[in-house]
């Protein structure tokens, strides 16, 4: 009988290191079709700000560092705190201010996850036709 129940231990244990990796930053979640949300709860308030949908986790983790460092100030913690640009605005700012700088952070972001991982993905493979929607890229142009 102990056997058994350290073997369900063990399971639920891996089951929550496995919640964990899908939920790898604090205050984002996964959509079940793949986007990464943000949000965040005012402070003394039930009401949520909503800080956007995002492609990759890592955007969605700094859109709601964005808001939660507007709304708890430098003591609060962050998922990047070696990347928060300090702002003469801290302070008093609203529910709609702090959404529009956690959404900029955030699509900023996205821009720069996506166009790596889009590097990263066709550097391995090379692509039989070029996409002629894309810009060309500097280190890999001709000219000297």
């Amino acid at each position: 009988m102990d056997g058994a129940e350290c073997c369900s231990s063990t399971e639920k244990r891996k089951q929550r290191q496995q919640q964990h990796h899908e939920k790898p930053y604090r205050g984002i979640r996964m959509r079940k079709w793949g986007k990464w949300v943000a949000e965040i709860r005012e402070p003394n308030k039930r009401s949520r700000i909503w800080l956007g949908s995002y492609t990759t986790p890592v955007a969605a983790a700094h859109a709601y560092d964005t808001a939660v460092f507007y709304l708890r100030g430098p003591s609060a913690r962050l998922n990047f705190p070696e990347s928060i640009v300090q702002d003469n605005e801290l302070g008093d700012m609203s529910a709609a201010s702090i959404r529009k700088k956690a959404t900029e952070v955030g699509a900023r972001v996205d821009a720069l996850q996506t166009a790596l991982h889009a590097s990263e993905s066709n550097s391995s493979r090379v692509p039989e036709k070029p996409d002629l929607n894309e810009y060309p890229d500097p280190e890999n142009s001709d000219e000297d």
